[in-house]
């Protein structure tokens, strides 16, 4: 390796956090090692051309222009390792993101940790009525208090028995069974940027369940952006702050502008994406994505 990208790559390690990050409870996030900086990004793209080191504008300009058009491989040269604790449910499905090396607490060879993530009785949240894996408006207060009373039996209970077994000699790959997947777990997830990217923009959008975004906005907006600054903010302007508008999208934008409401209305109606009724216009969730999307764009919204 040429020693300047070494020294810069070292130097660049000191910018990362050496600390735990606390998440939700009894949650945390900390680094444990780094490889490569925003220029082991650019030195690998500039591989293909021959081309040697250049100024710091053009190297933001060379990563803003990798970001913009897809070219993912450079930012695969940096790698991050993290250690993690988090609840099994959350890590259900941070673990879904098959793109990284992993080493998980085994409750075979240890005892499992003795915390859960808890709820606060403001904290209870209904089933969305538009998107059936996510959830909507908070649960009024005095449900809360039920719920979370009812959740500190449930876990204390369990904890309990789970103990009682390990007491009585009951294996332990047995005994763990019957604890609730709030029970926290802990693991070293190793991840390139690249793919570290695609977690964060899925995990950080607004849709994503409430506590691994909690995660996965510590990792971006505290670590990843003193990480990888030139990358983090490109990915900010070409993903998480950008829109993306399929060709039902584009028409229905064009039409507005040329044609008006009205008329997007029309089109609309015939894409079948919304249809009145005694209540009101009811709108598939392509149309109410469309909307947000209109909303941000400025332009009115056709069925209102």
């Amino acid at each position: 390796m040429n020693q300047n990208s070494t020294d810069s790559d070292n130097n660049n390690t000191k910018s990362v956090p050496d600390t735990s990050f606390p998440v939700l409870n009894d949650g945390f996030i900390r680094v444990v090692d780094t490889m490569g900086t925003d220029e082991s990004i650019v030195q690998a793209a500039r591989v293909s051309y021959g081309k040697g080191t250049k100024k710091s504008r053009e190297d933001r300009m060379l990563i803003r222009y990798l970001m913009r058009m897809g070219h993912t491989s450079p930012f695969e040269m940096c790698e991050i390792k993290f250690h993690i604790r988090v609840p099994m449910d959350t890590w259900r499905q941070w673990i879904r993101h098959r793109t990284a090396n992993v080493n998980e607490y085994s409750t075979r060879y240890s005892i499992a940790i003795d915390q859960a993530q808890t709820t606060d009785t403001d904290g209870w949240r209904e089933q969305s009525k538009a998107n059936h894996q996510g959830s909507g408006d908070f649960l009024p207060g005095e449900i809360g208090e039920a719920l979370t009373r009812e959740e500190t039996e449930i876990q204390k209970r369990a904890r309990d028995i789970y103990n009682q077994r390990i007491e009585r000699g009951v294996a332990r790959e047995q005994a763990r069974k019957d604890l609730p997947l709030s029970t926290y777990t802990e693991a070293y997830w190793k991840i390139d940027l690249h793919n570290l990217l695609h977690f964060l923009g899925l995990r950080m959008d607004s849709h994503a369940q409430k506590e691994i975004r909690a995660y996965a906005t510590i990792i971006g907006n505290e670590i990843v952006a003193k990480w990888v600054p030139m990358t983090w903010q490109a990915f900010l302007d070409y993903r998480v702050n950008s829109l993306r508008l399929s060709a039902r999208d584009l028409d229905i934008v064009k039409t507005i502008n040329t044609a008006g409401p009205e008329e997007a209305l029309k089109k609309l109606e015939s894409f079948r994406w919304v249809k009145k009724d005694v209540d009101g216009w009811k709108l598939i969730l392509e149309c109410t994505e469309l909307e947000t999307k209109l909303i941000k764009l400025g332009l009115p919204i056709p069925w209102e």
